[in-house]
């Protein structure tokens, strides 16, 4: 081949690569510069220099103390026509492969998060490789939904969770099991959410088995739940489709967490929401022939919902709350109130009796003194009375009110036994006179 023909075919490989010409002769010059110096008598600096017409020349370079170059001259050998073209070929077909593993890497490089569609090439116990065309993806076993098996050369889509670059290329990991597959799956069905127009703020999964998603859309004239679900629900059902059979439930953002939390348990219907925020716990009451719906199979809505609004949820049926409200009337509770500090924050316990007022830590430290007195036979502080008098005001009423019982029932006994003595009297001073 001569040296037109060898330049006319780099090019050509240079294009059916998606390179360019001059990085193909800068990876040639690099192997040419390797092979001359292992060469005998070779020079100790050197470089090589490929015209347009693919005639290769070697320079060497005498260089000074100092780095600056003295003389130059050529010093190509006779024959490194032959030892050229090998070299060529190896340096070649190495280069080519660096560049096609790094132009695979920084094809997927930025597109973490997004959704791809492969073809099932093998699948075992451990992970799943898709074929996306250039390059595979591995799905692996955790990333699978259970019990899900597609067949073989057959088409899915997955979510590419991350992108490593390794030395046989890049491995892409996707995944079937994230909630951003969900998300992406919904943006290709649903133009208002590619848009822009409709956003989906939170979304909670299960997989296999039910997902809820809450929308929101920044056009009042747009229903976002409509829009996802379509014309006869022709957009979700397609989703669920891809999903093979996987419920989806489509309810409607709102920043006020009362009614978000009341539409999340859908299709339940709720009565009231009450929020504990110290606790982190929304207290949900339902009708009672609702419970059971609220809280879902195997508690599979309650816990969804949770996820989706980020409050922990209790559920409770009308008449659980009735119970629970007529015991709390029924119970007797010390007379006080605790007093916040608007400035500190330190809460106070007030005594209705007008007494010394208690902080919580005095009387968490007072309490324990009283018990720890108490073991030892010690007699407690006055604060140490206070509490436990507090503590157990309750207790000497009840006691009270059994001494009461006692003492009158002891009473009408003695009466009882002083009369039989009466009576026993009166009948042996008769006996005599008769």
């Amino acid at each position: 081949m001569t040296t037109p023909d060898m330049m006319e075919a780099l090019q050509a490989l240079a294009a059916e690569k998606g390179m360019t010409t001059e990085l193909l002769l800068e990876a040639v010059a690099n192997g040419l510069e390797s092979a001359y110096k292992r060469m005998p008598d070779a020079a100790d600096d050197a470089y090589v220099v490929i015209d347009e017409m693919f005639n290769i020349s070697v320079i060497a370079q005498e260089i000074d103390e100092d780095g600056n170059v003295v003389q130059e001259w050529d010093d190509t050998p006779e024959n490194f026509g032959r030892i050229a073209a090998q070299t060529a070929r190896q340096v070649l077909t190495q280069r080519i492969r660096e560049v096609e593993r790094d132009m695979k890497y920084d094809e997927y490089a930025g597109r973490e998060g997004d959704i791809v569609t492969g073809i099932i090439q093998q699948t075992d116990s451990r992970y799943t490789l898709l074929d996306l065309g250039r390059v595979e993806a591995l799905l692996p076993q955790s990333e699978q939904v259970p019990y899900e098996r597609p067949e073989p050369n057959s088409r899915l889509k997955a979510y590419i969770v991350e992108v490593r670059k390794t030395a046989k290329g890049p491995q892409i990991v996707v995944s079937r099991t994230h909630p951003g597959l969900i998300r992406e799956l919904f943006k290709l069905e649903v133009p208002e959410i590619s848009d822009g127009i409709v956003e989906m703020k939170a979304c909670a999964r299960e997989p296999g088995h039910r997902t809820k998603i809450a929308v929101w859309s920044n056009d009042t004239n747009i229903d976002p739940v409509g829009a996802c679900v379509g014309a006869r629900g022709a957009r979700v059902r397609q989703v669920v489709n891809e999903l093979r059979g996987e419920k989806i439930d489509i309810v409607p953002f709102s920043e006020d967490q009362h009614d978000f939390v009341a539409k999340a348990l859908s299709p339940a219907k709720v009565r009231e929401v009450r929020f504990h925020e110290v606790e982190g716990v929304a207290e949900v009451v339902v009708p009672d022939h609702q419970l059971s719906l609220a809280i879902g199979r195997e508690g599979q809505n309650a816990r969804l919902a949770a996820r989706l609004t980020g409050w922990r949820i209790d559920i409770k049926s009308e008449t659980q709350v009735l119970d629970e409200e007529a015991a709390y009337a029924e119970g007797d509770w010390a007379e006080g109130e605790w007093v916040t500090d608007a400035e500190t924050g330190e809460q106070t316990w007030v005594p209705a009796d007008g007494s010394e007022a208690m902080s919580a830590d005095d009387w968490a430290t007072a309490a324990e003194e009283a018990e720890a007195k108490q073991n030892n036979g010690d007699e407690p502080s006055e604060e140490a009375v206070r509490v436990e008098e507090l503590a157990t005001e309750d207790v000497t009423a009840e006691d009270n009110e059994e001494e009461a019982v006692t003492d009158s029932e002891t009473d009408d006994a003695e009466i009882s036994d002083e009369a039989d003595n009466n009576q026993e009297i009166e009948i042996e001073e008769e006996q005599p006179n008769n």
